[in-house]
């Protein structure tokens, strides 16, 4: 049976219903949004005469949860404007609206009886074949479908959503016994292709995988911060992005998530799983349980690790928890001499050695701390999964793990850290060490530009599934066909190539804009198009500030031209190339890869693309191409639609105010992305396939090179008048500072077309001559100076 997903119904509405509410509306799906009726009327409601009949009272519930989801940060949406997509009503008024829902999720308290009472009710008013799934995170799926009827049975399963379900990318499939494989099927694609998400299929076990490894995590770091002293701030100095983790690293995380759920999973542990090896580890440390029964369950009851508190003028401060005392102070600052040594390594793989490796107390911290991970995943084979790359696909989707348990031991060196684990008395389970013996030294493999892994069933490598439908260039190096120090041009198949560069967070110098350069020439000899996308967490932050400050403070202004025009020349050649290149950014796409994106004839987005021009904001304007590309939009756009200065404003100031969309939806609405041309991935790991699906694409239509632009219509003086009041106004009421209205005014110069007399025609030529003389005055400048040098030593704007 074919499965069209056009209308969700989700009963209950608290943190995580409302928040996969958000979601499914995201990517424009009918919502159905259920909670209960109050028992009884507020205060407010009270006074105002209302009843418990009024719609109002009976929908208080479901529709303060939406306010609440709409007003919280980050974003649980990708635009506003898909709230819309979103009804709210009550259980027992509207439950019968669910025969109309192709699907319905039920996301109420993790109590079986209640979750069972739910269920009886949908099974009244549900059409027969509609997916009924629950979003537990440890309950039995097995118990909750009882007493429900075959097709119920077969259409039901868990389906467990991490929070907040727009970021964190893990989808836990669980089946109930009778479940139909066609329906795990479906909801394994679906949540890939239309959420975006890692779908995992798991075992009905306790906790599944990702909160039963997950929060054992948590335990082991709480285990060896006892054992070695450290404090809150420390812990979470040490396992932030230095390891490869989120920068809410560990007590930040557990705010974010709610101590109760952490707790309720490790309470829940040792008497769901009575063989765990481990279940010691699960019991509540006594400032945990002290926190529970304070209600200090983090970010949901205003404290928990960290408490937000208004300091002096009004400035919020943030106070940490001193386990010893229970009594909340400033942060502490931290100092590790490990940590010091691994910053400068950009390779996780790498840093990761680094750290394990420290002499100091950090050094032993991350050596306990694996050592009990490792061991704990060891056994959790085939108990919770007979798959060990489900387990690492669970914790860097469902955690924010920029790499996996598995994977982080295969860095290390297996056999190396399993001689220690042995030395340290860490049991591991006996099929790691049959797997050594048999000369399999890692448990990850990549051959043929295939990544596999080890099998324990079968005792050799595997292709990991579903990975044919992903490209990812890092497993690609035997397909290189040309590199320099910063960048690699892979062959990715169909006559289509694809660059990546690494470099600090992704950034643009010299040796990047040559890759470029030199991979549009070798894709016009010898292929049908080019894609551009790199990995880690960012496609580019950017041009690189350090040789700009450098050029700058030297005052080497003959260097620093040539190197913007080599910027220029660089995205023009994307323009104008005699192949289609299409670019799939993902992560920060700040300044100079901003740029690129404009330049490229389509741009295939992850959603969570957070795009803009931010030159503003060092003291600068956009000198590749950026604020040419602005002028020349606002120019088709007044030609086309008569539009004379209202579009050129706001696209002044999204550039003038640094904007950057908050994803790529908001791209659209920016103006940075253009509908017909640009399109956005859901899933960040099928942006590449789809990049070369549009390269083809564009490639069987009949690509031509396009002519360079000489007839782009600027406003000159006529355009510069009103952004120029604009700016002053601004500069009257004290919203920005006397050099802020300085670099404004060169903006709106270039964006106008210079210092014309009235609407002119010009050359793309023109206004990139002007964009550079504009960008080369600023660099001049020693207030820009001061903000490029900020930005260098502590990565923050200066205001001046």
């Amino acid at each position: 049976m074919n499965r069209t997903i056009r209308k969700v119904a989700v009963i209950g509405s608290g943190v995580m219903g409302s928040r996969i509410a958000c979601h499914f509306a995201g990517i424009g799906v009918q919502v159905l949004l259920l909670d209960i009726v109050p028992p009884a009327l507020t205060d407010a409601e009270q006074a105002k005469g209302l009843a418990l009949t009024d719609k109002a009272v009976r929908n208080r519930i479901v529709n303060d949860a939406m306010q609440a989801t709409i007003k919280a940060k980050p974003s649980a949406v990708y635009t506003k404007s898909v709230i819309a997509n979103i009804k709210t009503g009550n259980i027992d008024d509207d439950l019968s609206k669910i025969a109309d829902c192709d699907w319905v999720i039920e996301v109420v308290v993790e109590r079986l009886d209640i979750k069972q009472q739910i269920f009886e009710k949908i099974e009244k008013y549900r059409k027969a074949g509609t997916l009924i799934t629950t979003n537990t995170s440890g309950i039995p799926i097995y118990l909750m479908s009882e007493g429900r009827s075959e097709d119920f049975q077969q259409n039901f399963c868990g389906t467990h959503f991490f929070n907040p379900p727009r970021y964190l990318r893990l989808l836990e499939i669980i089946p109930d016994p009778k479940t139909k494989p066609e329906v795990l099927d479906f909801l394994m694609d679906y949540g890939d292709r239309f959420l975006g998400k890692t779908t995992v299929l798991c075992k009905d076990t306790p906790a599944f995988i990702a909160n039963r490894v997950g929060v054992f995590g948590f335990m082991a770091v709480f285990k060896a911060m006892q054992s070695l002293g450290l404090n809150v701030d420390e812990v979470d100095s040490l396992t932030g992005p230095i390891l490869g983790r989120p920068k809410s690293a560990t007590f930040r995380t557990g705010d974010v998530v709610g101590l109760d759920t952490l707790v309720h999973v490790a309470k829940a542990l040792p008497a769901n799983a009575p063989n765990d090896e481990a279940k010691d580890i699960f019991k509540l440390p006594p400032f945990l349980e002290k926190m529970v029964e304070n209600k200090w369950l983090g970010d949901k009851t205003g404290q928990g690790f960290y408490k937000k508190v208004k300091g002096e003028k009004g400035k919020s401060d943030i106070l940490t928890l001193n386990l010893e005392t229970m009594e909340y102070g400033p942060k502490v600052k931290t100092k590790f001499t490990t940590i010091e040594a691994a910053k400068p390594v950009e390779d996780l793989a790498k840093r990761l050695m680094v750290l394990y490796n420290g002499t100091d107390k950090a050094g032993e911290f991350y050596k306990q701390f694996h050592h009990l991970l490792f061991a704990y995943v060891s056994h959790r084979i085939p108990e919770i999964s007979d798959e060990l790359y489900k387990i690492d696909d669970a914790l860097k989707a469902g955690f924010g793990w920029e790499i996996g348990a598995f994977e982080s031991w295969d860095a290390l060196g297996v056999q190396k850290v399993l001689e220690q684990m042995k030395t340290g008395g860490y049991e591991v389970a006996a099929w790691v060490q049959q797997m050594l013996e048999k000369g399999f030294t890692t448990f990850y493999k990549t051959e043929n530009g295939q990544r596999k892994y080890y099998d324990i069933r079968t005792q050799q490598y595997q292709p990991i599934p579903g990975m044919g439908t992903f490209i990812l260039l890092e497993h690609l190096d035997e397909k290189v066909v040309w590199s320099n120090s910063a960048c690699k041009l892979y062959d990715i198949g169909d006559d289509v190539v694809a660059l990546r560069w690494t470099s600090k967070m992704n950034t643009i110098g010299g040796e990047v804009l040559e890759g470029v350069q030199k991979s549009v020439a070798i894709a016009e000899e010898r292929y049908k198009g080019l894609v551009i996308a790199n990995g880690g967490a960012n496609f580019s932050a950017g041009a690189n500030v350090g040789l700009i400050f450098m050029f700058a403070a030297e005052q080497e202004f003959d260097e620093l031209d040539m190197a913007v025009r080599q910027f220029q020349n660089t995205t023009m050649r994307l323009r104008y190339s005699s192949i289609p290149v299409v670019i799939a950014p993902h992560g920060l796409t700040l300044g100079g890869g901003c740029e690129m994106c404009l330049h490229a004839d389509g741009v295939q987005a992850a959603a969570e693309s957070y795009i803009g021009l931010v030159e503003v904001g060092v003291g600068l304007i956009p000198g590749g191409g950026g604020t040419k590309e602005m002028a020349l939009r606002a120019g088709d756009r007044i030609i086309k639609e008569d539009i004379a200065t209202n579009y050129l404003q706001q696209l002044f100031i999204n550039v003038g105010t640094a904007k950057v969309s908050t994803s790529a939806h908001e791209a659209f609405d920016n103006f940075v992305l253009r509908p017909g041309f640009d399109n956005i991935s859901i899933n960040p790991d099928r942006r590449i396939a789809d990049a070369k699906r549009k390269v083809l694409a564009m490639w069987e239509r009949g690509y031509t090179q396009p002519i360079a632009r000489n007839d782009v219509k600027v406003l000159g003086r006529g355009g510069l008048g009103g952004l120029l009041s604009g700016i002053h106004g601004m500069w009257r009421g004290q919203y920005i500072s006397d050099y802020d209205k300085f670099i404004a005014e060169k903006l709106a110069y270039v964006m106008c077309g210079g210092d014309l007399s009235a609407e002119s025609i010009v050359s793309e030529q023109y206004l990139l001559d002007i964009e550079r003389e504009a960008f080369l005055s600023l660099c001049g400048q020693k207030k820009t100076l001061e903000r490029l040098q900020s930005i260098i030593t502590t990565g923050k704007p200066l205001r001046n």
